[in-house]
């Protein structure tokens, strides 16, 4: 698709494809490696860009995993969005999309597991120059420009199932919202503890909980 960056100049399209380069580049290097094992040399040499200028965009190698889910969840909002999915249909596709993300890429999700627990936090999502939100989502730059949130997106899926009907009426919002958190990391990590490959399989089995019974049935 083709992308009107008339308005933008040089030096910041070439911060935002050097900074995209690196990005992509570890995507790359990580299929079949935890992100620990992709060296910071080996990205750089195949983004074709110096250390220093990685030093600039991501003052820590693991920024790189925020940045993905940051990019990650706002691909997820656009295709929920366009699609008009909502309630339970918009988490299961959020979930199917994990699930062939932990495929193309085994070491991913583990990597920004672990690394989401050392940080002992959720992380803030980094925000996007207009030249990077411009090459990244083309034909969805308003949505590309907010930044995602995925509490609020967890809220606001559950809403509409208890709008719909199909969220047990004895589960809070709040506690169905932290239910998706730990369906999110944990259902994953199970299957893995478990050895299975049917990961959307472990979700669909804790979605299940949530649901009223005649939404399930």
């Amino acid at each position: 698709m083709n992308v009107d960056l008339s308005d933008i100049s040089r030096r910041e399209l070439r911060k935002a494809r050097a900074k995209l380069a690196l990005y992509e580049s570890a995507l790359m290097l990580m299929e079949n490696k935890m992100f620990h094992e992709v060296m910071l040399e080996d990205i750089c040499r195949k983004a074709e860009v110096s250390r220093v200028t990685f030093f600039k965009f991501f003052p820590k190698k693991e920024d790189l995993l925020v940045y993905f889910m940051r990019v990650w969840l706002t691909e997820r909002t656009i295709e929920i969005d366009a699609a008009r999915k909502r309630g339970f249909a918009a988490i299961r596709h959020l979930l199917t999309k994990v699930a062939k993300t932990a495929v193309d890429r085994p070491g991913l999700l583990p990597s920004l597991i672990s690394f989401l627990a050392e940080m002992n936090m959720h992380p803030a999502m980094p925000e996007l120059s207009e030249a990077e939100v411009r090459l990244l989502f083309p034909g969805h730059v308003e949505a590309g420009r907010a930044t995602p949130d995925m509490l609020d997106l967890y809220a606001r899926c559950m809403e509409e199932a208890r709008e719909d009907g199909t969220l047990r009426p004895d589960i809070s919002m709040d506690t169905a919202v932290k239910a998706l958190f730990t369906i999110f990391y944990g259902a994953y990590l199970t299957a893995q503890q478990f050895g299975s490959e049917d990961i959307i399989g472990f979700y669909e089995a804790h979605l299940q909980l949530l649901e009223a019974v005649e939404a399930a049935e």
